[in-house]
C-alpha cells in the first residue's frame, strides 16, 4: 500500500505572517518545524494503518520546506522547482492522497493567505466553469490516476468550501481559523496532531469500505485563467489555441487535467517573466 501526501505551508497551523512563507523569512525555520511535525505525524499514522510506502510532495513556493532529516525510513520525499504536475509530482501509483497545509482560492472571505497556486499572478482559475483552490486542482488530478482525496487538514474555509462541496467523502481536519488574510487561531499543537491521526485512521477505514472515489473532470476539459492584470494576459494569449476573453483571462481546451495543469503552469511562469521584465 503506497500514500501520497501533498504539502503546502500557508494552511498549517500558527502560521500567518509572511515571514513564514519565504526563505530569508524571520519566521520561515518557525513554519519548516511545524510542516514537518505536522507531516511526520501523518506519515507514521499512515504506517501504522498499514501503509508500507509514503510518498510526500514538499509543495510550497520552492518546495524545499521539509526538513528531511526527521523522516522514517519508509518515506520518499518529492523538492525542488519546478516540476511537472507541481503539487501532486510522484503521487502517480498510490492508493490515496492526503493533503495538509492547504488553504482557500483567491478572493475567500476570511481566509489565510487566500490565493490560487501563485497569487502574485493568478487572480481566478476555472475548470470547465467551476472556480477551483489548489486543493481542488490537485484532487482532480490524482484522480486522473484513479487516486482518492481520503483527507484534508487546512484552513477551516477550504474545508466549508471545496472540500465538502466536491469531495464529501474526505476527512477534513481544520488546522486553523483565519480571522483576516494575516490572522487566525488554532488548537495546540498536541491537539492537532491526536485530531490528524483520529482523521487518518477513520479516512482510511472509509477507504477500505469503498465510501471514496477518484474525483474526475469531463474530458476535455475548457480551461479559463485570469491573470492579475493585462499585460500577463497578453502573453497568455500567445499560448497555441488560447483566445483571449477580456483584458485580464485567456481560455484554451484541454484534452484532460494532467495537460490542463501543465499548461496552467507554463501560464503562469509566462506571468512572472513579464512581471520580472519589468523589474529590471
Amino acid at each position: 500500500m503506497r500514500a501520497f501526501i501533498s504539502v503546502d505551508l500557508e494552511g498549517m497551523p500558527f502560521v500567518v505572517s509572511p515571514q513564514h512563507l519565504i526563505e530569508k523569512g524571520a519566521l520561515y525555520a518557525e513554519a519548516r518545524k511545524i510542516a514537518t511535525e505536522i507531516t511526520l505525524t501523518a506519515a507514521e499514522a499512515l504506517y501504522e494503518a498499514g501503509f508500507s510506502e509514503i510518498v510526500i510532495a514538499d509543495s510550497h513556493g520552492p518546495m524545499v520546506n521539509i526538513l528531511p532529516e526527521e523522516l522514517p525510513e519508509y518515506v520518499y520525499l518529492v523538492r525542488g522547482y519546478p516540476r511537472p504536475i507541481a503539487m501532486i509530482a510522484g503521487a502517480e501509483d498510490s492508493d490515496v492522497a492526503l493533503f495538509l497545509g492547504y488553504h482557500a482560492k483567491a478572493g475567500t472571505f476570511h481566509a489565510i493567505f487566500d490565493h490560487t497556486y501563485s497569487g502574485a499572478n493568478v487572480g481566478k482559475l476555472e475548470l470547465n466553469g467551476v472556480e477551483v483552490s489548489e486543493y481542488l486542482l490537485n484532487a482532480y488530478a490524482v484522480g486522473h490516476y484513479g487516486i482518492p482525496a481520503v483527507l484534508v487538514g487546512g484552513d477551516e474555509k477550504l474545508l466549508e468550501d471545496d472540500v465538502e462541496r466536491f469531495t464529501p467523502w474526505a476527512e477534513r481536519i481544520p488546522f486553523k481559523r483565519a480571522f483576516s488574510r494575516y490572522s487566525a487561531i488554532s488548537p495546540s499543537l498536541k491537539v492537532l496532531k491526536k485530531d490528524l491521526e483520529d482523521g487518518i485512521f477513520k479516512a482510511i477505514e472509509k477507504y477500505r469500505k469503498g465510501g471514496t472515489r477518484p474525483l474526475e473532470l469531463e474530458y476535455p476539459i475548457r480551461v479559463r485563467l485570469t491573470f492579475n492584470n493585462s499585460g500577463m494576459a497578453d502573453v497568455g494569449e500567445l499560448l497555441p489555441g488560447a483566445n483571449r476573453v477580456d483584458g485580464k483571462t485567456v481560455e484554451f481546451e484541454a484534452k484532460d487535467i494532467i495537460e490542463a495543469y501543465k499548461a496552467f503552469q507554463l501560464l503562469v511562469f509566462a506571468a512572472s517573466g513579464v512581471t520580472s521584465l519589468f523589474r529590471r
